[in-house]
Formats: C-alpha cells, sequence, structure tokens
C-alpha cells in the first residue's frame, strides 16, 4: 500500500487527483491532505462531488513531519513555491511529484528567463525526471523527483513525437494553435475568468510569451536532436475543460494520411492512453473528458504538403492530475492504468 499525501489540496487539480485516486483499485491510499485556506474543514465540504467518498479533513502544512506518515508526496502548489518545499520533503526520504512547473526547464537560466525569478534548487533541477511516461517511463520508474507535464504541452508533444522521431517533417516549421477550457486558470476567479467574460467568447492571449513555450522547445529538441522553435498560440475557449492543439507541420515528402496514421498507431502502441483515430476521424474535447486519454487525429494535405494533426486531453486530466496517477503508477511498480480506465463525459 502506498501512502499519498497531497500539499496545497483545495484546487482544481486537486479535486481531479482526489477523484481519480477514489476509483484506484486499493493500491494507493490518501492518507493526508494539506490546504492553508481550508485547514480543519471536511474535504468534501469543499469538493461536493466526493461527498460521501473521502473522510478527510484539510490540515495545516507541518513540513518537516511529512515522512511519517506518507510515502511520496503530490506538490500542489503554485510556481515558485514548489522549489522551496522538495529540498525538505526529498531530505525526508519520500518522492515528489510536483505539479508546478519549477522542476520542468533543465535549464535554471531558462527557468529564471521565463518565471523571472531565480530557481532555489538548482541541484534537484538537475535530478528531476519529466513526467511523460511516453517519453520517460523507464526514468519515471527510479526517480524521486518527478516534474508532471504542463497541460498544453502535452497536447503539443504528444502528436509530434512520431513526426520528428521519423523525421518525417521540417522541425523550423512547426505552427501550435490550442484551445483551452476556463478550469486551465485555477479556481481563484479574475476579470478575464469571470462568467460574463468567458461565456460565449473566445479569444488568444500571451502570443509568443507563453511559460510553457520552452516546455514544449525542450522537449521537442531532445527528439529531434537540435534546437526547437515554434510559433505557439494559446487560446481560452467557452468550455470548462479540455484543450483541443491544432499542430501544422511542413512534409519533407510525400506521404498519405492512411500510411502516416499506420506510423502513429505504431508508435503508441505501447502507450495505453493515446489513443490513435481512424482516418477522416478527428479529435473532441469531450470524448476526453474526465479523462487521461490523449486522442489523436490528423490529415494530410496533399495541396500545401503540410500535414494537420490534432490532440485532445482533459487540461485537468492528461494535462494534470490523471498524469499524476499514472506517475505514481508507474514510480511505484503498479498497473500503469490502474485507476484511470474510464471513458469520457459525451455527451
Amino acid at each position: 500500500m502506498v501512502k499519498v499525501g497531497i500539499v496545497g489540496a483545495s484546487g482544481y487539480t486537486s479535486s481531479e487527483l482526489l477523484r481519480f485516486l477514489m476509483c484506484h483499485p486499493g493500491e494507493l491510499k490518501i492518507e493526508m491532505v494539506t490546504s492553508e485556506s481550508y485547514p480543519g474543514q471536511r474535504v468534501d465540504r469543499i469538493m461536493p462531488n466526493l461527498r460521501g467518498l473521502i473522510d478527510l479533513e484539510f490540515e495545516p502544512l507541518e513540513i518537516e513531519a511529512l515522512g511519517n506518515r506518507v510515502d511520496v508526496i503530490v506538490l500542489a502548489v503554485p510556481h515558485k513555491v514548489a522549489m522551496s518545499y522538495v529540498p525538505e520533503i526529498l531530505k525526508q526520504g519520500l518522492r515528489v511529484i510536483d505539479f508546478s512547473a519549477d522542476y520542468r526547464l533543465d535549464d535554471p537560466d531558462m527557468y529564471q528567463g521565463w518565471y523571472h525569478v531565480e530557481h532555489s534548487d538548482p541541484e534537484w533541477l538537475e535530478r528531476a525526471v519529466y513526467g511523460l511516461p511516453e517519453l520517460y517511463r523507464n526514468e519515471i520508474r527510479k526517480a524521486e523527483l518527478v516534474a508532471n507535464p504542463g497541460c498544453y504541452p502535452t497536447s503539443a508533444i504528444l502528436p509530434t513525437l512520431p513526426l520528428l522521431a521519423r523525421d518525417l517533417v521540417e522541425p523550423s516549421s512547426i505552427i501550435i494553435d490550442s484551445k483551452s477550457g476556463i478550469s486551465g486558470a485555477g479556481r481563484t476567479p479574475s476579470a478575464t475568468t469571470h462568467y460574463p467574460n468567458r461565456e460565449s467568447n473566445f479569444m488568444a492571449y500571451n502570443i509568443g510569451t507563453h511559460r510553457h513555450t520552452p516546455e514544449i522547445e525542450q522537449e521537442l529538441s531532445k527528439i529531434a536532436g537540435e534546437a526547437i522553435r515554434v510559433t505557439f498560440t494559446p487560446h481560452i475557449a467557452p468550455m470548462t475543460r479540455g484543450i483541443l492543439s491544432t499542430l501544422y507541420f511542413q512534409l519533407k515528402a510525400e506521404i498519405s494520411t492512411e500510411s502516416l496514421t499506420a506510423i502513429y498507431s505504431k508508435f503508441y502502441e505501447k502507450g495505453p492512453f493515446v489513443r490513435v483515430l481512424d482516418p477522416g476521424e478527428y479529435p473532441q474535447t469531450k470524448a476526453v473528458a474526465g479523462t487521461n486519454y490523449c486522442d489523436i487525429g490528423l490529415e494530410v494535405d496533399v495541396r500545401t504538403d503540410r500535414v494537420v494533426v490534432m490532440a485532445a486531453i482533459d487540461n485537468l486530466g492528461k494535462g494534470a492530475s490523471g498524469a499524476v496517477v499514472q506517475n505514481l503508477n508507474v514510480m511505484f511498480g503498479l498497473d500503469e492504468t490502474a485507476g484511470l480506465r474510464i471513458p469520457g463525459m459525451m455527451p
């Protein structure tokens, strides 16, 4: 039995993580949840969808005493906060999965450039494993610290990997157009996320400056064996959850939609949560809502010698909390799919 503690457990991603863990067949046990906002309050009063399923109260964080209670900590705290907690937690012999971006980028200077603060823990930054099992399954098994990927990067990296691994496209002209549900902005409301500003409204934001850009470029560069720069444009869509990313690539040689689909299917045949759709089928966010699946579809545009690849994920599922459970399963030698074989919520 693996005892799990969640630090900062009152946000959307933590709520979704608890929901997934409720579906786990028993090898992962939620031992403790902390919240500075709701100490002493029952979890199911703050998260009513868990009523009757969980009998825990939110606790204040006592970081020095975690090692006496759990085997692994999931850190669900903001960027720039996680790196102040990680060294103390790891010193107690625990393993850690971090939701934030603090350990995703290999280069501390790159982190400082995009997050505008000096990284305070370069030692563990160097040792962290990027938590995308489709790329780093073997490394995750042995990892003490796993950096859970961002939601946009997951939706961009997975549909790109087969093309770069097989050297099928020009690496210098990748365009990523992504649309996300508003839950990606978190529980705390703002003028941008206020319902009257989001209902029936659609907008792009942070063009060329989104902080997930270096994460995408870092991982794609490793696959390509050369420095990759992408054009990444995120949008906020008038929906609660889900990401649909549409990616555009210049092909190096002629290939049919059917042949390319077969290449994707072969590439992901051992990836239980990547579903490659048949030619002519395109991903839908509802099909993956509430799940850890990534649905990928593609179409070769013979007129322009481009391939258009689409990926749909749930930003709170495969883009966040579902990925945490998948990583926990891998880290502790459990069935990678345990607790995650959940169909999407359609309609």
